[in-house]
């Protein structure tokens, strides 16, 4: 097979299935992982993908960000490795910050109801879970349909004043250059206002994630404690997050 083939061929498959994986084409197409990775380079030039960890992405998907029940399909085992990971940091008493996210959501399904915790969370289902478990405070805003996150100054004014324990984050796409990203301004400012209020920060990341940045930024890596991944990313990757964070891998 001729480069210009598997690259149109890779392209095709970017465009069908939302992600290449550098690795998997490398064994499909019978070359070397350096091979794809230049193919990829060529697509990237063109502006038909753009290069993530691992892989690459569609153009297309830059301004795509998909609803809860496609997210919480996307690498189901790891996030709950990772939701598993992270049980394991939650405090046994006190306040307790969960952002919007299907990571985050796993998580909150896992909280036995004797654990004495005083959650706040601008999630419609993750306030919805815990209600009849634990002392839930949901943040007020415009609901966001994509994501089931409410957003905009009622949150905002409220988490202003607010002092928490702990806070579990979830994140469209985080690297050690533009931090923590998601493609929404509304959902970032919420973010970033929960992560200023909170005293210890916890990103909850699987490792297709690292390196996607997305429109807008809402922590610099530097600002999390710790983040629980999978154990997709390289040495490489995991020495370069540990300069600036402590990383958990499940």
């Amino acid at each position: 097979m001729y480069g210009a083939e598997r690259q149109q061929l890779l392209a095709q498959r970017a465009r069908r299935d939302g992600r290449i994986d550098v690795m998997a084409a490398a064994e499909e197409f019978e070359v070397a992982p350096e091979t794809i990775r230049r193919d990829l380079g060529a697509l990237e030039r063109q502006g038909l993908v753009r290069r993530v960890y691992g892989g690459a992405i569609p153009v297309e998907r830059l301004d795509f960000e998909p609803g809860v029940t496609q997210r919480d399909q996307t690498n189901a085992a790891e996030k709950e490795r990772i939701a598993r990971a992270a049980f394991d940091l939650l405090p046994t008493r006190g306040t307790l910050l969960l952002d919007a996210g299907t990571t985050t959501g796993r998580l909150a399904s896992m909280i036995p109801a004797d654990r004495e915790l005083t959650v706040v969370t601008n999630s419609l289902p993750i306030a919805s879970q815990l209600a009849g478990r634990s002392t839930v405070h949901m943040l007020g805003g415009r609901i966001r349909g994509t994501t089931l996150a409410s957003v905009e100054s009622w949150a905002l004014n409220v988490l202003d004043g607010l002092t928490v324990d702990a806070g579990f984050f979830g994140t469209n796409g985080f690297s050690v250059d533009r931090g923590c990203t998601t493609p929404d301004p509304a959902e970032s400012a919420v973010k970033a206002a929960m992560v200023r209020a909170c005293r210890r920060r916890v990103l909850l990341a699987d490792h297709s994630k690292y390196g996607d940045d997305q429109f807008s930024r809402f922590a610099e890596l530097a600002e999390i404690d710790v983040v629980v991944t999978d154990s997709g990313l390289d040495d490489a990757a995991v020495e370069e997050l540990n300069a600036q964070t402590k990383v958990v891998s499940a």
